[in-house]
């Protein structure tokens, strides 16, 4: 378990979650786990299947403190709020922001932001681990490049030029993605980012992270109240999350893209896990999928600093952290919205 932001998290699934008197209590078995005052908490977010008792839902309901309920692999499955909420004045606000072109932009920027500041540092930490292994001089002419489009960032005022530094960044990052894979380089190639389909293995475990990533953001905007459909750097499309979308961009390289790399570099998959359909088509096995799964709940746990919160947090935190922020920021309790800089 752990507090963030007034939030409760309970990531462990044999917790139960009882009232007693203005404090909640997190039992495992027949003993006492911790111990969690009432008045200091805005929301609990549980993975666990154990439960919560109708006393402490009832309330949590007469405080307006949303308990989310998480699958666990983490899907938002519901929510229990009270009769008064101020979500929908969250996201009337959210709605406001993401139709003022410069209010998005503005919010837009510290996303991309992210994310070229982390693609950038995955490609600065591969050479400072492995200097010998790799074209040095290559990567280094695509991290200065990446950190001059940073720079970028800050002088454009529309998302439409935001979006051009976006694609440009993306290959650059992606034409140097193959010298990043260390073991196993006859077997995996990535040439280029194929999407729908994936035309070789490594896309396809970079298309089904992303999905799962996706997920994971999906269920932190749900949480924290705001509208995943609405974003600010992604438009508006009938069944696409784009504000989860715009909240996963810092999270790729940092999350997606490295996990799928130690993968790789640490052979816990092979090509015989993949299958390659008649037009083309790479999909991994059953076998992989759920052995992909269960490695990538394992990553979740890692703990990492926090830079902003400069609290430790487990990386499958980080997107309720970065919700939670969000929200902050359309609220107008920050300033401006702070991404996770990650090194």
């Amino acid at each position: 378990m752990k507090k963030l932001l007034n939030t409760l998290y309970i990531t462990s699934t044999d917790y139960y979650l009882s009232l007693d008197g203005e404090n909640i209590v997190i039992i495992s078995g027949k003993s006492e786990a911790g111990r969690i005052p009432l008045h200091n908490l805005e929301a609990v977010v549980t993975c666990g299947f154990q439960g919560v008792s109708p006393a402490l839902m009832g309330a949590c309901s007469e405080r307006n403190i949303d308990i989310s309920f998480l699958s666990l692999s983490g899907k938002f499955l519901a929510r229990v709020s009270g009769r008064q909420k101020g979500n929908v004045l969250l996201r009337r606000q959210q709605y406001r922001l993401a139709d003022n072109p410069d209010k998005a932009v503005l919010i837009s920027k510290n996303f991309l932001t992210g994310k070229l500041f982390n693609s950038r540092w995955v490609i600065e930490r591969g050479i400072r681990d492995h200097t010998e292994r790799l074209d040095v001089e290559c990567l280094k002419k695509v991290s200065e490049n990446i950190k001059n489009s940073l720079g970028s960032i800050r002088k454009c005022d529309n998302k439409e030029g935001l979006r051009g530094i976006e694609g440009e960044s993306a290959s650059k990052y992606f034409s140097i993605f193959n010298e990043l894979i260390l073991q196993q380089k006859d077997d995996f190639i990535f040439r280029v980012r194929s999407k729908r389909p994936p035309l070789d293995p490594v896309n396809a475990m970079l298309s089904f992270a992303y999905t799962l990533l996706a997920s994971m953001c999906t269920s932190a905007l749900e949480i924290v109240g705001l509208d995943p459909y609405v974003g600010f750097m992604h438009t508006d499309r009938p069944g696409r999350c784009s504000l989860a979308l715009d909240l996963m961009e810092e999270l790729r390289s940092v999350f997606a893209d490295r996990f799928v790399l130690s993968l790789i570099n640490k052979k816990m998959i092979s090509l015989k896990d993949f299958l390659i359909k008649e037009n083309g088509t790479v999909l991994m096995k059953d076998d992989a999928r759920k052995r992909f799964v269960s490695e990538w709940q394992k990553r979740k746990t890692e703990r990492i600093t926090h830079p902003f919160l400069n609290e430790k947090i487990e990386w499958g935190m980080v997107p309720y952290s970065q919700a939670l922020l969000l929200a902050r920021t359309i609220r107008g309790d920050l300033d401006e919205y702070p991404p996770l800089l990650w090194k």
